[in-house]
């Protein structure tokens, strides 16, 4: 048992006897299991090709998605703008696994809150929560805009913000001209990236729809910077960063940096940093809209050209060498600001790096999954390193997420043999890897089950997981890293690298049989 003077970690607490005793009764009393035999032959099953081939049939089910799903992308992006507080219509539970999620990801507070729907309110409709819940969130927790969005039961019964809003209004709970921007976003369809694109443009058409006339693209010399889903907090900064030493003048469309990442100073902050009401009200002035992610801002794109008038640039994400450069040259081309000599010579020691560690990268295969942006830019990467991607997986790849990776992989030699799959979730991911086994693979936290299969069928089957992407549960602080620009590149090229060390390493211990391999004898 624990003992106040020496507190155990759930490892090594549940190998003691007493736990493992309570775990054996649990397992024979309760669970039901099969004989160890069938199962282990039921596991060496799911490893064939055989199944793979059965797997890929399936239709009707999804298993581990690899995606979350619209509100959660739609409180993120809430949470970037100044003093707004993410209002979910929905049930209690729902809003409790926003919450979660980010907390486990980013290790701070996340403030959203909700009005509670039960089963009342899925028959009768949600209205009189609305009208309570705002009124309450208002008074409550002060803040100066709040941004709505919805869950599957509330759309499920076709409740209708616009109109709930307005008459909770009208009711006079809250006052006629306060901010409540809105965005209808029902998990079943879309994901977290289509839930962001979705919040961002009911904030800017809130803001800014009956407000054009005044507007003037060019009119404030500035350009507007529209992340996305964005969940390295390094990535804001390293954008911020290079911009000011290009000398542009610019506004980050949603920046939560500061809210999901406080100082532990004693003084809570529901509300830090954060885009202003008059940034965004300024928006249509820029010169012109990037965005960042744009396989995933449908939405957003359409009502900047549409409403804004703004020519967004043609650009993928800035990740890796040319990617970088070919957003730099856009935004200098735009703003007619030349590219500084400080990141001409950031740009020349990532060149440099890529040179120092081709020789351990070259030929390496990897699979990878995650979201659309991420997965192409990514890909560009690894391709551009002299890794040969073997999976690239996108559970809400669109086709046309599917066209743009495939001309990608077509472009250079080491995109030959990369098999791509929209649509797939982590149980196929899973069956690829087993069966067709890459050097490592690329993604979020859920891949760490899909490591220890590998694992259980023998230590020649694993594949290790390098975790880069959204969420991150299991290891700390990479939250802060930064995967866009030079510097990004820099981050993950030692990441990679120093895993394929760390993996020679780890093959190569055996004393005086496999101890061949001494870096440090020279």
């Amino acid at each position: 048992m624990q003992q106040a003077d020496d507190i155990k970690p759930c490892y090594p607490l549940f190998r003691q006897d007493e736990y493992k005793e309570s775990i054996g009764n649990k397992q024979t009393q309760f669970e039901e299991r099969h004989e160890a035999d069938k199962i282990q032959d039921t596991f060496t099953w799911t490893t064939t090709m055989e199944y793979r081939e059965l797997n890929f049939k399936r239709e009707a089910l999804t298993v581990n998605p690899a995606k979350a799903c619209q509100p959660l992308g739609a409180v993120l992006c809430a949470l970037g703008f100044e003093k707004t507080m993410p209002y979910v219509h929905g049930s209690q539970g729902c809003v409790a696994y926003f919450r979660t999620y980010f907390n486990r990801h980013f290790r701070e507070p996340v403030s959203c809150v909700s009005d509670s729907m039960t089963e009342d309110a899925a028959v009768f409709g949600g209205q009189k929560n609305m009208i309570d819940g705002l009124e309450n969130c208002r008074a409550i927790y002060k803040p100066d805009v709040i941004a709505v969005s919805t869950t599957c039961m509330a759309e499920v019964i076709g409740d209708d913000l616009n109109a709930f809003i307005r008459n909770t209004k009208k009711a006079g709970n809250i006052p006629d001209d306060y901010p409540v921007p809105f965005a209808h976003t029902p998990s079943f369809v879309g994901s977290h990236v289509t839930g962001w694109d979705n919040m961002f443009e009911g904030i800017m058409s809130y803001f800014t729809r009956n407000s054009m006339e005044d507007k003037v693209p060019g009119k404030n010399g500035k350009i507007n910077i529209v992340p996305g889903f964005e969940t390295y907090l390094g990535n804001f900064r390293v954008l911020h960063r290079m911009l000011d030493e290009m000398g542009v003048a610019h506004t980050m469309l949603s920046d939560p940096t500061e809210v999901l990442d406080t100082p532990a100073d004693g003084q809570f902050r529901m509300y830090a940093g954060g885009t202003t009401q008059d940034e965004i009200k300024d928006a249509p002035n820029a010169i012109t809209t990037f965005l960042m992610q744009p396989l995933q801002l449908d939405k957003t794109k359409k009502y900047i050209d549409q409403i804004w008038k703004h020519e967004v640039p043609k650009v993928n994400i800035p990740m890796g060498l040319e990617w970088t450069d070919e957003w730099l040259m856009k935004v200098s081309e735009v703003t007619g600001k030349p590219i500084p000599a400080s990141l001409v010579k950031e740009r020349g020691r990532f060149v440099d790096m890529m040179t120092d560690s081709h020789t351990w990268l070259h030929g390496k295969k990897i699979s990878l999954y995650g979201d659309p942006d991420f997965t192409i830019g990514m890909t560009k990467f690894l391709t551009e390193l002299g890794i040969e991607p073997l999976h690239v997986l996108c559970n809400n790849g669109s086709k046309r997420w599917e066209k743009a990776i495939r001309k990608v992989l077509e472009e250079t030699p080491y995109g030959k043999s990369t098999q791509v799959f929209a649509g797939a979730d982590l149980w196929h991911f899973r069956s690829l890897v087993l069966t067709e086994k890459p050097d490592f693979m690329i993604g979020n936290s859920y891949g760490k089950f899909i490591q220890r299969d590998t694992l259980h069928k023998g230590k020649e089957f694993e594949v290790p997981l390098i975790r880069i992407g959204f969420p991150i549960f299991d290891r700390h602080h990479l939250h802060r890293s930064t995967t866009l620009g030079y510097e990004g590149a820099m981050q993950m090229l030692t990441t990679l690298t120093n895993a394929v060390l760390e993996r020679l390493d780890e093959e190569t211990r055996g004393m005086g049989t496999t101890d061949y391999n001494h870096d440090l004898v020279r």
